[in-house]
């Protein structure tokens, strides 16, 4: 029987798989057109590589962050390789979450996309759905809301995220060659990172 580790994570893997087309087309427009596929190729192996009996929910982020790492191309492989390789560190040993948990993770990860990508909210990245989804998680936690009301908020302020980078230019990566052009685009990234935020909520919500 597949532990809750794996389900969840098997969970977050088939939301990406599901949105490859989706993901591409974003990517399309503004970017190397790669997103969808790169994701979905990366996460179809973490389903292969990943241990189904894994309860030790640290190391099964350290295994997602490996696998991304070599198997997604593009800038997308490193970026989510290393939010997964952050947030593995403060749930090492762990077999079950609370809130508080969740939300250092996701501050870790954060970190590690900041400095991996040299990129701050606001210039049209992933960080412009998981930053102000992290604030929100982490302020429904310290008010002390349950988990299920504080995840939907979550990936509501991801959602206004993404509405958000159709309002900016880009100014990371290959995006930011069309300058103002990219208006009027949602960023692939903050997409993506909405969509496992969205997975994530939806299984622990069963």
């Amino acid at each position: 029987m597949a532990s809750q580790v794996y389900e969840c994570i098997e969970a977050v893997a088939q939301a990406i798989i599901g949105n490859k087309d989706f993901l591409t087309e974003l990517d399309r427009e503004i970017g190397d057109a790669d997103h969808g596929i790169n994701m979905a190729r990366g996460f179809k192996e973490v389903l292969v590589q990943l241990p189904d009996n894994e309860e030790d929910i640290g190391k099964a982020l350290k295994k997602v962050a490996m696998v991304l790492i070599s198997k997604v191309g593009g800038a997308s492989g490193p970026l989510y390789g290393t939010a997964f390789m952050k947030g593995a560190v403060p749930l090492a040993g762990k077999t079950s979450l609370a809130l508080a948990d969740g939300v250092a993770a996701l501050e870790a990860a954060i970190g590690g996309i900041k400095m991996r990508g040299k990129a701050e909210r606001g210039d049209k990245t992933m960080l412009d759905a998981l930053v102000p989804a992290c604030e929100s998680l982490s302020a429904y936690a310290a008010a002390g809301r349950p988990a299920a009301e504080a995840l939907d908020a979550a990936c509501a302020a991801a959602a206004e995220g993404v509405e958000y980078t159709k309002t900016i230019p880009a100014t990371k990566g290959r995006a930011s060659y069309l300058g103002e052009r990219s208006i009027g685009h949602q960023d692939p990234g903050a997409t993506s990172s909405t969509i496992m935020l969205e997975a994530l909520r939806d299984y622990l919500a069963k």
